[in-house]
C-alpha cells in the first residue's frame, strides 16, 4: 500500500468528519449518548466509508492495511473530537477477524477488566461505554466481546465514558477472542489514543493561534505581543514532537505492517503525547482567557478530552516507567534502544 494510498484514506476520515462531526453533533452525542439520533446518523455516516474495516484483509471485506497506514485516520478522530470509537473499533474489528469471530454490527471500545469471583466482569472505566454497541475485554487471563446492551452501567466523569459490569451468564455467552498472548489491550489502546491526541493537539494549537490573530488588545492582535508568542512557540513543540511519536507508536517494527504495535515505541508514543497534553491545554487556556472554559465555546471539546486521555491507558509516568525497565534491562548502548525506537521501514 503506497503512501498516497494512506493519504487517500486519511483525506477521506477529514472529509466525512469535517462535513458531520461538527461541534453540534459532537454536543448532541455527549447528550443524549448510545440512544441519540445523532449517534446513529454519524454511525452509520463513517460505516458507509468503510474506514471501520480499513484493518481488515481484502479477503474480509477490507482493505489490508497495518495500524502504521491508519495513523492519518485516527489523528482525524482527534482532530475532530469524535466521539464514538472509530479507532478502537478498526482495531477490535482486526483481532476478532484474525481470530475467526464474526464481528457484530456496531462500534466497538476496548477496556481492561477484572474477572469477579462470582464469575461476572467488572470495567472500572470504559472509554466511549455510553455509546459503543460492545465492549472488547482482557480480564483475567482471556479477553471477550461482550455487548453493552443489558451491562450494568454507572456513569463516569466524561459523559460518553462509563464503568460496565457484565453477570457471569452474559460472560459465558460472549464469544471468547483468541489473541496473541503477548498483546496488552493496554498497550493497543495507548497506541490508538496517542494518534487521536496527535490530532487534538494540532486542533487546539490551530484554534489558538487563529485567536492570538483575531484578538485585539491595545489595538493590535495578542498574537503579536511576545509573550504570547513565546507561549504559542512552546505549543509548537510540543504539538509537533507529540505527532512524531505518535507516528512511532503506530509503527509495528516489520515495515509497518501489522495490528500490533511495539511495546516500547507506544511507550515513546504515549508518555510524550500525555505530556504534550497537560502543557498545551494549559497554554490555549491561558492565551484564549475565561472563555475557553465556557460551553458554549469549541475548545473544551478538545481540552476535555486531552485530560481523559492523558490517563487513558496508562499516563506519562507509567509509560516512563516501562520505557525505564526497557532500558534497564538492555546491556547493551542505550543508542540502540533509540535507534530500534525510532527506525520504521517504510511500507509499500
Amino acid at each position: 500500500m503506497t503512501t498516497n494510498n494512506n493519504d487517500m484514506f486519511a483525506d477521506a476520515a477529514r472529509d466525512v468528519l469535517a462535513d458531520q462531526c461538527t461541534p453540534q453533533v459532537v454536543r448532541a452525542i455527549e447528550a443524549g449518548g448510545r440512544g441519540a439520533a445523532a449517534t446513529t446518523a454519524l454511525w452509520e455516516q463513517l460505516e458507509s466509508t468503510g474506514l471501520a474495516d480499513a484493518l481488515l484483509s481484502e479477503d474480509d471485506g477490507g482493505a489490508g492495511l497495518g495500524l502504521a497506514q491508519v495513523f492519518g485516520v485516527l489523528e482525524q478522530c482527534g482532530a475532530h473530537a469524535l466521539p464514538l470509537p472509530l479507532g478502537e473499533t478498526l482495531v477490535a474489528r482486526a483481532l476478532l477477524a484474525q481470530a475467526g469471530v464474526a464481528r457484530p454490527a456496531g462500534s466497538i471500545a476496548l477496556a481492561r477488566g477484572e474477572r469477579l469471583s462470582d464469575g461476572g466482569v467488572r470495567c472500572a472505566l470504559v472509554r466511549t461505554g455510553q455509546v459503543a454497541q460492545s465492549v472488547l475485554v482482557q480480564a483475567g487471563g482471556e479477553w471477550r466481546l461482550l455487548g453493552t446492551e443489558g451491562a450494568q452501567a454507572a456513569p463516569q466523569a466524561l459523559a460518553l465514558d462509563a464503568a460496565l459490569a457484565w453477570s457471569a451468564t452474559q460472560v459465558q455467552a460472549a464469544p471468547g477472542v483468541a489473541v496473541d498472548a503477548a498483546l496488552d489491550v493496554r498497550t493497543l489502546q495507548a497506541a490508538v489514543v496517542a494518534a487521536q491526541m496527535a490530532g487534538a493537539l494540532k486542533a487546539v494549537f490551530d484554534r489558538t493561534l487563529q485567536y492570538a490573530n483575531e484578538r485585539q488588545q491595545f489595538g493590535r492582535p495578542i498574537g503579536k505581543f511576545q509573550a504570547i508568542q513565546h507561549q504559542l512557540a512552546v505549543m509548537s513543540e510540543h504539538v509537533f514532537a507529540a505527532r512524531m511519536a505518535a507516528q512511532l507508536g503506530c509503527s509495528a517494527g516489520h515495515g509497518g505492517r501489522g495490528v500490533l504495535p511495539d511495546r516500547l515505541r507506544v511507550a515513546t508514543a504515549k508518555a510524550r503525547c500525555s505530556e504534550a497534553a497537560l502543557v498545551v491545554s494549559e497554554l490555549a487556556h491561558a492565551i484564549h482567557g475565561a472563555i475557553g472554559f465556557t460551553e458554549e465555546y469549541d475548545l473544551q471539546l478538545f481540552t476535555r478530552r486531552l485530560h481523559a486521555w492523558r490517563q487513558t491507558a496508562g499516563s506519562e509516568a507509567y509509560w516512563h516507567g516501562v520505557a525505564g525497565e526497557a532500558l534497564l534491562a538492555h546491556r547493551g548502548m542505550t543508542l540502540d534502544i533509540v535507534r530500534r525506537i525510532t527506525d520504521v521501514e517504510t511500507a509499500t
